[in-house]
């Protein structure tokens, strides 16, 4: 099972390497990270993709809860929250293909950044399925380079 956990912390140099290291050395793989500054700029929150069951959730949870950077950590998989990942990537779309793409494009988030000599810039902001749908239906047009956050969340 995927558990997403937010934890608040110090915005202090080396926070990110201790909890990162904690999860390595326990041998636990994180499946996605993002770290960025709250309202308040002395605290950062982390949200933690990770996977296990419950026996490991609680491990890891107790174990951040003793660092001394950590203030807070919740676990959001069993409540209602939002997620939003981003993704910048490029791909090829000829002339022909072009309407037809820019058609499906239009039922997702999405932002066309560019369009060069074929090669489209495309930025989209969505959750893990819809994300997904739109790689999966573009694939055959040739995803060159991809970009991706790792999943930012919230409870509601």
């Amino acid at each position: 099972m995927r558990h997403v956990i937010s934890v608040l912390v110090e915005n202090h140099f080396g926070v990110l390497s201790r909890i990162s290291g904690l999860f390595s050395a326990r041998g636990f793989n994180i499946d996605s990270l993002a770290v960025g500054e709250t309202e308040d700029p002395t605290i950062s929150r982390m949200t933690i993709v990770v996977r296990g069951d419950d026996r490991i959730l609680e491990q890891v949870m107790k174990q951040l809860n003793k660092l001394i950077d950590v203030i807070k950590v919740h676990d959001l998989t069993k409540k209602e929250f939002v997620d939003r990942e981003l993704i910048l990537f490029k791909m090829n779309v000829d002339s022909k293909q072009s309407p037809g793409v820019e058609e499906f494009l239009k039922k997702f988030p999405v932002k066309v950044l560019s369009k060069e000599d074929g090669l489209w810039t495309i930025e989209m902001t969505g959750d893990e399925k819809e994300i997904g749908e739109v790689l999966e239906f573009l694939k055959p047009f040739g995803i060159e380079e991809m970009v991706r956050t790792g999943k930012i969340a919230m409870a509601k």
